[in-house]
């Protein structure tokens, strides 16, 4: 079983890298939003969703930013590290959620990796409102990632303990 998990999880992260990647060669090369700034997806009404690009050379919500050189290969060292553990993780993984929610963390680590190390921060370009208020402004990765964080947090508050044997 923990096999079979491993390869879901495995075939789930390549699949969210592969998506994420195009993404952002879409945006990059094709719709070029470096130079548009800002396309309008949805909008109106006190809410929307638009494309705007950002460079993020930092993790989540911008933190732990930094602009000299080696800034960007430290966070990708890290988390090319945080991979790996996952990937460990995800080999042992009692149940197909776990195994799926780990893949989804790791295709999103590696994309962002690969940012890193092409262009020494993250492509970032979803900028979701509602009402004045923005959220982080962020990519498949990232979306990726969260989903995965927040289907292992379900998974651990939901889980049952495993039997314990009775002597």
């Amino acid at each position: 079983m923990a096999a079979l998990n491993l390869r879901r999880g495995l075939i789930l992260a390549l699949l969210v890298l592969v998506a994420d990647q195009a993404s952002k060669w879409w945006v990059l090369e094709v719709l070029q939003l470096p130079t548009l700034r800002n396309v309008n997806l949805i909008g109106g009404g006190g809410f929307g969703l638009d494309l705007t690009m950002v460079w993020n050379r930092g993790v989540t919500f911008g933190l732990l930013s930094g602009s000299a050189p080696w800034h960007a290969w430290a966070l990708a060292a890290l988390a090319a590290a945080i991979a790996v553990f996952l990937v460990r993780w995800m080999a042992k993984a009692e149940n197909r959620r776990t195994a799926l929610a780990l893949g989804a963390i790791v295709g999103g680590a590696v994309g962002n990796v690969i940012d890193r190390a092409r262009f020494g921060a993250v492509v970032d370009f979803v900028d979701a409102y509602a009402w004045g208020w923005h959220w982080y402004v962020f990519n498949v990765a990232d979306a990726a990632i969260v989903l995965g964080v927040v289907v292992l947090l379900i998974e651990a508050v939901t889980s049952r303990p495993p039997e314990r044997e009775t002597a």
